[in-house]
């Protein structure tokens, strides 16, 4: 039997997480795999805590670039995370020859096709299921179980902290600061939350997701990316009263001459899979052209459910150097010809808009009259009497599909209107049918 040995840099949550599963399931992966998986190295330069786990001696390490340059390893595993000293450490490993597999999604949305390219020049392997939605086994079902499907749609809850929030909002009425802090508190949040709640997390992953699925090279700052934070309990209820519930969702979709990509709170209907999704949980729906729709559930993060997917690839890893063989399935899609993404303002959505009306003759009749001239519909109008506040009404609209170009004039001008009143909001509405 081959015997593959592995080397873990970084033992944080996920880190020791995986060592952790190596270590307790290396009877049952030597069974089902066939190869003698072995954790040889695990390095990180704070070895005085408690790891959750007992290591054999001679494991820990503080040299990471001893473990690198160990010729008996065959697998590194970069679970330190960022897109600095992480990203040095993967480039030296692939110049060594080695397979590597990360779950580092900042460092693959921002440098993804110079990391490939490392890969595919030195002929190893580069494996980063973990990267998108933890446990959950996207990756792999776009590259190999949707091979056949061009994708219609992807729309995903990527980002458990948003969710979690998000849910608590819906059933206790509880202010997004006040749930916000609790889960800090919890630890689902990060003392310094901005990555979660403000969305870019969710579009690290989205833009793994839109080469995977399409193709398409695209960077961070060429797509919508728009949080929960601030998130009014107020909307959040009246969407539940108009029969949908908002999630933080990541949609990757064909659009025009293009593909669309965003990353926003969104209204899905409540009778819909992905809006039973609910607290820490993530999910993710694609529409493929054979298959039709399917989902992906659980968890999205985590020390075990995240280490499950990192020792799949790893597994994955080694399978491939037993029959020495590599890019066994291309990392990289290049279409031809290439797709491009398409113009923000040229993607048509159905929206909600919140407005605070002045409580006075004539100032729904301007409402509907700027919606006319950008050619945005009405579907749905409900006046929030109660919650009258200066004299004005929170009036709320759903609208049907128009151009965003449009949509964001439209609130620029219901802003100039009453320029010392709350303004306007917008938020998407996706019928997901």
């Amino acid at each position: 039997m081959k015997t593959i040995n592995v080397g873990i840099l970084g033992l944080g949550t996920v880190g020791a997480g995986t060592a952790e599963t190596l270590l307790k399931q290396h009877d049952l992966i030597r069974d089902r795999s066939g190869i003698d998986v072995q954790l040889s190295r695990a390095a990180d330069l704070n070895l005085d805590r408690d790891f959750g786990v007992e290591f054999p001696e001679g494991v820990l390490t503080q040299d990471a670039r001893a473990v690198i340059q160990d010729p008996d390893i065959h697998i590194i595993v970069e679970l330190i995370g960022g897109t600095g000293i992480a990203k040095t450490l993967i480039l030296e490993a692939l110049e060594a020859g080695k397979a590597v597999v990360t779950a580092n999604k900042a460092l693959l949305a921002e440098h993804g096709p110079e990391l490939i390219a490392k890969a595919a020049e030195k002929g190893v392997d580069l494996f980063f299921e973990a990267s998108v939605a933890g446990g959950i086994p996207i990756i792999k079902s776009l590259r190999e179980g949707l091979v056949a499907n061009p994708v219609n749609r992807i729309c995903g809850i990527l980002n458990g902290t948003c969710n979690y929030i998000l849910t608590r909002m819906e059933r206790e009425g509880v202010p997004f600061d006040e749930v916000l802090a609790e889960a800090q508190a919890l630890g689902y949040a990060e003392a310094e939350p901005s990555l979660d709640v403000d969305g870019w997390d969710t579009a690290h992953k989205a833009v793994i997701l839109a080469q995977l699925a399409f193709g398409l090279d695209v960077t961070l700052d060429e797509i919508t990316v728009k949080g929960i934070r601030g998130m009014d309990a107020v909307d959040v209820q009246a969407a539940a009263d108009l029969g949908y519930r908002i999630k933080l969702l990541a949609i990757l979709e064909p659009e025009g001459r293009g593909i669309a990509i965003s990353v926003q709170p969104v209204l899905i209907p409540l009778d819909h899979m992905l809006a039973s999704v609910d607290m820490s949980f993530n999910a993710v729906l694609v529409d493929g052209e054979v298959v039709d729709e399917t989902l992906y559930y659980g968890r999205g993060a985590g020390r075990l459910p995240t280490a499950s997917a990192v020792v799949a690839d790893i597994v994955d890893a080694a399978r491939d150097l037993s029959l020495e063989v590599s890019e066994r399935i291309p990392l990289r899609w290049q279409p031809d010809p290439a797709p491009q993404l398409t113009p923000r303002g040229e993607v048509q959505e159905r929206s909600y808009l919140r407005l605070h009306l002045k409580d006075e003759p004539g100032t729904l009749g301007q409402v509907t009259r700027i919606l006319g001239e950008h050619g945005i519909s009405i579907t749905a109008v409900n006046q929030k009497e109660g919650l009258a506040k200066d004299g004005r009404v929170p009036v709320l609209f759903l609208t049907g599909k128009a151009p965003v170009a449009e949509l964001e004039a439209a609130l620029a001008e219901f802003a100039a209107l009453d320029p010392e009143g709350t303004v306007p909001l917008r938020y998407r509405v996706e019928e997901l049918s």
